[in-house]
């Protein structure tokens, strides 16, 4: 079994109840985490996000949670009062990136794999295990100099989290904060990125 604690780099709220209440929200997301052994390959524990889907409950808490820590974390500590633009990336953040973009009265953009967009595109490459992908970003998408966020499911070696750092870059504009549900911090994914990433799950 894979172990599931509480981020690392959960933030501090600003009272004891708010700290109490954001806590409870993720031992309830994170007991709602499927877990299946040996996928996609041999030794890997994959943890599926997608029970917290099945339930508008969760759904809400997710999103609520996310709010709570872009309004009382992300936006202070950038001294801004507002998100432009949400960057979800191919595929589940296409799950999570729209409604947390509606909240926010933003944008959402999303990255996809190579090929898949039309028009004018930016591309960053990544590294895969068994070789280079690439990302793509359609041109324009975002301003120069709109505050952007991006969020996914998972970061790992964060390589795929990277290379949308790098479109958002080329469209002269920089990512605030990288937002996941799910962090593998051993990896040391988040080393790759140029801003802050939070997530809500540590898994081993």
């Amino acid at each position: 079994m894979a172990q599931l604690v509480p981020a690392a780099n959960f933030e501090p709220s600003s009272s004891p109840a708010e700290a109490t209440a954001a806590k409870a929200d993720v031992l309830y997301l994170r007991s709602l985490l499927g877990e299946h052994a040996d996928f996609p390959k041999p030794g890997i524990v994959f943890l599926d996000i997608f029970p917290i889907f099945r339930s508008p409950f969760a759904l809400e808490t997710l999103f609520t949670h996310l709010m709570h820590h872009i309004t009382t974390v992300t936006l202070p500590a950038n001294k801004i009062n507002k998100i432009d633009v949400v960057v979800g990336l191919d595929a589940r953040g296409f799950l999570l990136g729209p409604p947390l973009a509606l909240r926010l009265h933003a944008a959402f953009v999303p990255v996809r794999k190579q090929g898949k967009l039309p028009g004018e595109v930016v591309k960053a490459s990544y590294e895969k295990e068994y070789g280079t992908d690439i990302f793509e970003m359609q041109s324009h998408s975002i301003a120069p100099g709109q505050s952007v966020i991006v969020i996914d499911d998972l970061i790992a070696t964060g390589g795929s989290a990277k290379a949308a750092g790098e479109l958002v870059a080329l469209q002269g504009s920089s990512v605030l904060e990288y937002l996941f549900i799910v962090g593998l911090p051993f990896l040391k994914g988040a080393d790759k990125l140029d801003a802050p990433a939070y997530w809500m799950v540590e898994g081993d």
